[in-house]
């Protein structure tokens, strides 16, 4: 079977550009599928060597930040893992997972120092990773996020930015930038 080259996800994913702004750590799950990361939810230059490492990684940034269940992240995250690969093509990759008992979305985004494999479409190793969590019954919010990240992913010109930042704020700035009209 032929990989699909990314820019095909183009015609899956909603028009205009996607919104910073709107739901955050706490609010109302049911709402719009707007992602808010907090500069402690960004990881520059980070050091794994392959994708398990990078999903313990993520589990322990959501047990020693927010609190969640290490454990709990890192099997929900392998799982969906094992289902198919989260990579997106280009060099991006969206792990994402649904948690019981989550209020609110969280997400996070790690820029890794080296890229690492992961089972892309295209065959190219992974640098960039967007991670979201999602409470179990928010199907609509899950797959609302899914399509704003993918549409952000797929935007070169924004992944260049982030690999110039130096700093976790630089990150935020730049993705709410792409999200203003």
């Amino acid at each position: 079977m032929r990989p699909i080259p990314f820019p095909r996800w183009r015609p899956f994913l909603p028009p205009g550009p996607p919104s910073l702004v709107g739901l955050a750590h706490g609010e109302d799950a049911a709402g719009p599928a707007d992602i808010r990361l907090a500069p402690c939810d960004v990881l520059l230059d980070v050091v794994v060597s392959g994708r398990s490492e990078l999903l313990a990684e993520i589990a322990q940034h959501m047990a020693s930040v927010h609190g969640l269940d290490g454990a709990e992240v890192e099997a929900a995250l392998a799982h969906r893992e094992r289902i198919a690969s989260t990579a997106l093509g280009q060099g991006a990759a969206l792990p994402h997972a649904r948690i019981a008992g989550l209020q609110g979305m969280r997400a996070m985004y790690l820029r890794l120092k080296l890229p690492i494999p992961y089972e892309a479409p295209d065959g190219q190793p992974v640098a960039d990773v967007f991670v979201l969590l999602v409470p179990r019954r928010a199907t609509q919010l899950h797959l609302d996020a899914l399509a704003r990240v993918t549409q952000w992913l797929a935007d070169r010109a924004l992944r260049a930015r982030l690999h110039r930042c130096r700093r976790r704020a630089e990150v935020i700035e730049q993705l709410e930038d792409s999200g203003r009209p």
